[in-house]
């Protein structure tokens, strides 16, 4: 009998592995219309520098069966199936400083990053 009650309890949504800025997302749409046509970028973790981890981005040419796919801002992006347990609740976003541009990450996972800020841990 109790397994009927929990059948019956409505499933809640899980949220989003990541999203991505507008910011971002801008920069991946302008990227996805450009040089980039036809491919995805894929987000994978590696392990590097002094903290562990680092972020890794490359371009593919479709998602691999590890992938996971983060659908944001009518924008496609793939995610390393193994590093989604990191990534959870991730903002990827797009900064312009004064002497560079790229995309970081806000990831509410991180513990601390080196001194560079090349790597991370959690």
């Amino acid at each position: 009998m109790q397994t009927d009650i929990v059948a019956d309890k409505p499933k809640r949504e899980l949220p989003p592995l990541m999203r991505l800025s507008d910011a971002a997302a801008e920069r991946l749409r302008e990227l996805y219309e450009g040089g980039q046509q036809g491919r995805l970028l894929r987000i994978s973790l590696s392990t590097k520098g002094c903290s562990g981890l680092s972020y890794d981005m490359n371009w593919v040419d479709a998602a691999g069966p590890g992938d996971e796919t983060v659908r944001d801002h009518g924008l496609t992006v793939l995610v390393d199936r193994k590093a989604t347990l990191f990534l959870i609740g991730t903002v990827m976003d797009y900064e312009t400083r004064q002497f560079a541009e790229g995309f970081v990450f806000n990831n509410p996972n991180e513990k601390g990053r080196c001194g560079c800020g090349e790597s991370f841990h959690v």
